[in-house]
This record gives C-alpha cells, structure tokens and sequence, in this order.
C-alpha cells in the first residue's frame, strides 16, 4: 500500500463518524419537516368536517342544504378545500365537487374506520396524478352518515420536493467537506514529518497506528 492510499484509508475510518452523525441528523431533520408540511394540511379540513357534522347532528341544517347533488366544479381543478357528505351506508348525497362527472366515492373501509374511531385522516387517491388530504368524520341525529373535507397535496407535495432536493444537496456538500477536511488535516503533519527526514513508511504508519 502506497503511502498516498494509506493516508486517504486512514482518513476514510475517520471521516465514518463524522459521516454517521451527518446521515442521522439530516435524516431525523428531513423527516421531521416533511410530517410537519403533510400533517398540517389536514389543518382547515378537519375543522371543517367537524363543524359541519355538528351542524347536522343539532338540527341546524340539513345534509342536502350544505352541498349541492350535482356540483359544477371538477376535483381536478381547484386547490380549494371541498366538501361531500355520504349517508350512514356510504352512498354520496352531495358535494362541492364532481370526479369525473360523478360524486365522489370513497372505498368503503374508510366509513369502517371512522365507525371504529369516529374520525379518519389519510390521503386519498381518488384517480392517477391527484392526491388529497382528507379528513372523514361522522354525524347522527335526525339522520346519520360522514363528512368528507379534503385538499389538494399538489402544493404541499411540492415543497416536499423541494426539500428532498435541499436537504439531499446539504448533506451530501456537509459529507465532501468533512472529509476533505478530516485528509487535509492527515496530510499537514506528513507535510511536516516530510521536512524533518522521516520517511513515507514512518509517517503511514503513525496515521495508521492513530486508527488503530
């Protein structure tokens, strides 16, 4: 092993620690924003849903008179909040928007769930390239059945993407510049030995005996 390897091998076991700690920070950082950017687009939604299913639960309007049966607006063409509400056996009485010429429909193990937990959160998939924030939540009274508020994650997708490319860019510069920094700082005291006589094989070995 020439003396120039043994320096750059030596470097690498040191620069490893370093590299860890970056790797699990940047990690821990990363995952850390982006639940906060999904998590909080459920925010208007769920006081949304809740609202009205108290709404209808009191008396104080009726399912019918909050969301038109045949909606204008398409789901694909607002980031706007929306809202669709379902009979108590998961059938659609009404929305703010239309899915392909029809009211939304949603599987039928979302209204199990918010049976089990009273309110549901999840994204939804409703057709290819759309993605939507929802919250589901139930209401009884003179009738029953579930609340559908849901949001565009167009947006927040995009930030999301924007932060993989941020944080990706990060950690990598961090990662070429510490361990540039671990070499430069073997390569010094070679530089010295260097000029007072000791040999090549004499100074890899002190920065391998400093491995070891």
């Amino acid at each position: 092993m020439t003396h120039h390897k043994q320096v750059c091998s030596a470097s690498f076991y040191h620069w490893l620690p370093f590299a860890a700690i970056i790797l699990i920070f940047s990690g821990l950082t990363y995952v850390a924003i982006q639940q906060n950017y999904r998590l909080s687009a459920n925010d208007p939604q769920i006081q949304i849903a809740e609202d009205i299913a108290s709404a209808i639960t009191q008396g104080k309007a009726p399912p019918e008179s909050i969301v038109p049966a045949n909606p204008s607006e398409d789901i694909t063409a607002s980031l706007a909040t929306f809202v669709a509400i379902y009979s108590a056996t998961g059938t659609p009485i009404g929305s703010s928007v239309m899915l392909d010429n029809n009211l939304p429909s949603l599987p039928a193990g979302v209204f199990d769930k918010v049976k089990q937990r009273g309110e549901s959160r999840f994204t939804w998939q409703p057709k290819k390239g759309i993605r939507i924030a929802a919250v589901v939540t139930s209401f009884s009274g003179p009738e029953s059945g579930f609340v559908l508020a849901g949001r565009s994650l167009k947006e927040v997708e995009a930030r999301i993407k924007q932060l993989t490319i941020m944080t990706a860019s990060a950690t990598a510069l961090a990662l070429i510049l510490t361990y540039l920094l671990i070499f430069l700082m073997a390569i010094k005291p070679c530089a010295c030995c260097h000029k007072h006589g000791e040999t090549e094989e004499n100074v890899a070995g002190v920065l391998m005996g400093h491995h070891h």
